[in-house]
C-alpha cells in the first residue's frame, strides 16, 4: 500500500459508506501504477487478469467491430472503476482502454474481486452501479445508432461528455479532455466529413465553439433541444443516419 493516499481515496464515491478497516483491507491488495497517454492499459481480447480504479487522468474505451471499424464506447474519469470484466463474468476485456493524458490508477488482480466485494459491501454496490451504468450507456448508444439522425447522435454525445468532464466557463462549458472531430465520428458511427460539416454549422449558429481538439458548448439549451428532436438541423434531412 506504499504511496497510496488512503485518506484521499476514502473520499471517492466507490468507497462511500465503507469503514476505515474495510478500505484498508481493499487497498492492501492494490498497487498504484502510472500509465502514459496513448499507451493502452489493456487491449480488447486480452485476458481479464486485473481491474482498476482511475485516480487521475482520462481514458477512453475503444472497441474494434468485426468490420474493422474503431468505435469509442465510453470515457472514464477520476474515481471510476474500469476493466471490471470479472464483475460481468467475462474472461477477456471487451474493449481497449486508452489513456488520453498521463494517468494514475489503482490496480487489483481479478482473482481478488470476489474476496473484496465480500469484505466491503459498499464497494460491491459501487461496482454493481458501474456495471449498470455501462449497460445503460450501451443500450442508449444502440438506440441512438439505430433510430436517431446523426445530428441528434452528435448532440447527445457532446452533452454526455459535458456531463462527465465539463468545466464551467463564462461563455458555457468546456469538455475538459482532448477531443478531435475524428473522435466524435468514432463515438457516433459517422464520418469525419459529416462531423466537420455539422460542427461548422453549429459554430456558425453559436451552439458550440473551441479550438484544436477542444469543444466548448456555448448554448446547452439549444443543443439539448436538438438532441431531443425538438428542433432540426438545417444542413440535412432529419432522417439522415450518416
Amino acid at each position: 500500500m506504499k504511496d497510496i493516499d488512503a485518506a484521499r481515496i476514502a473520499g471517492l464515491p466507490v468507497f462511500s459508506g465503507a469503514s476505515p478497516a474495510q478500505i484498508e483491507a481493499i487497498l492492501a491488495e492494490a498497487r498504484q501504477t502510472a500509465y502514459p497517454k496513448r499507451h493502452p492499459i489493456f487491449r480488447q481480447g486480452d485476458r481479464a487478469e486485473s481491474f482498476w480504479l482511475l485516480l487521475e487522468g482520462r481514458l477512453r474505451a475503444i472497441k474494434l467491430t468485426p468490420e474493422g471499424e474503431q468505435v469509442i464506447v465510453r470515457h472514464v474519469g477520476p474515481g471510476e472503476l474500469f476493466g471490471i470484466a470479472v464483475a460481468m463474468g467475462r474472461p477477456v476485456y471487451p474493449a481497449t482502454a486508452m489513456p488520453l493524458v498521463d494517468s494514475h490508477a489503482l490496480v487489483w488482480p481479478s482473482s481478488a474481486w470476489h474476496r473484496l466485494v465480500e469484505r466491503c459491501p459498499p464497494f460491491a454496490t459501487a461496482a454493481l452501479h458501474a456495471v449498470g451504468d455501462r449497460l445503460s450507456d450501451a443500450h442508449a448508444q444502440v438506440v441512438e445508432m439505430s433510430t436517431q439522425s446523426v445530428e441528434r447522435r452528435i448532440a447527445h454525445a457532446l452533452l454526455r461528455l459535458a456531463g462527465q468532464a465539463g468545466r464551467p466557463l463564462p461563455s458555457g462549458t468546456e469538455i475538459d479532455m482532448p477531443l478531435s472531430r475524428q473522435d466524435i465520428a468514432e463515438m457516433t458511427g459517422t464520418t469525419l466529413h459529416t462531423v466537420s460539416r455539422i460542427l461548422s454549422a453549429w459554430e456558425a449558429r453559436g451552439l458550440v465553439g473551441g479550438g484544436r481538439r477542444r469543444i466548448h458548448i456555448l448554448d446547452a439549451e439549444r443543443l439539448t433541444a436538438l438532441a431531443s428532436g425538438e428542433t432540426t438541423q438545417p444542413d440535412g434531412p432529419e432522417s439522415a443516419r450518416r
